[in-house]
């Protein structure tokens, strides 16, 4: 069950970590969306297993952001959350790509059930095949890594962190992206633990060989490939 990522996309914030308190209580990792636009950059960004999308939400609705992301290839359940319960609201939320609809208020027990349901139903390879950046190597299913052949031990934090950047070789990842990721909306931002996990996935790779991998994009975050200020 600790595998199962679930995005949850609540602008409501007291319902939101009262859903990801409950969630989380029940094995799920559990990353949290205010709006439509922010539901969907953190489905591009990141690999989930289920969507849970309120109906309402300001900046896109859930209707739009559904509508787009199955639009660009986005697999995972849609299971749509919402006071609006006639028969054209399901109708309308299932045609532009949910797979099941939860009206408000709902029992805590029938939501379980439904995304359980929805799991056994949806598409499972995305967590079975290989990640490979440049000569880094992720296994998804295991949670091993390697490097040029060479395996090295991940805690889970750190092969969260680096699979976000292999997703995204090439690319700068926001500060913000990665430890909503690795971690969830609690991080503790005057900490430094970030910065911690990172040299130390650093030293474990310079110790694979190779050149430089993980690289700090000033004013962003951090990137994963060649040194962008060569």
């Amino acid at each position: 069950m600790s595998s199962v990522r679930v995005l949850l996309v609540e602008d409501d914030k007291a319902a939101a970590n009262m859903l990801a308190k409950g969630l989380r209580e029940n094995g799920y990792t559990v990353d949290l969306a205010r709006n439509g636009v922010e539901a969907v950059n953190k489905a591009h960004v990141s690999d989930y297993d289920i969507m849970l999308l309120d109906l309402m939400l300001p900046l896109k609705s859930g209707m739009e952001a559904c509508a787009e992301l199955r639009r660009s290839g986005f697999d995972a359940p849609v299971l749509m959350l919402t006071a609006r319960d006639t028969l054209e609201d399901r109708i309308a939320g299932l045609d532009q790509g949910a797979d099941d609809y939860v009206t408000k208020p709902f029992e805590y027990s029938e939501l379980l059930a439904r995304i359980r349901a929805l799991l056994r139903r949806g598409p499972t390879q995305r967590h079975q095949g290989m990640l490979k950046a440049f000569d880094l190597e992720l296994d998804l299913q295991l949670k091993k890594a390697s490097r040029n052949g060479k395996p090295f031990e991940t805690t889970q934090k750190e092969f969260a962190i680096l699979e976000i950047l292999c997703r995204n070789a090439g690319q700068p990842v926001s500060r913000k992206d990665i430890t909503e990721h690795a971690w969830d909306e609690n991080y503790d931002w005057l900490s430094n633990l970030l910065e911690v996990y990172v040299q130390r996935l650093r030293k474990k790779l310079d110790l694979c060989g190779g050149a430089k991998l993980i690289h700090t994009v000033r004013g962003t975050g951090y990137l994963l490939g060649p040194d962008p200020y060569d």
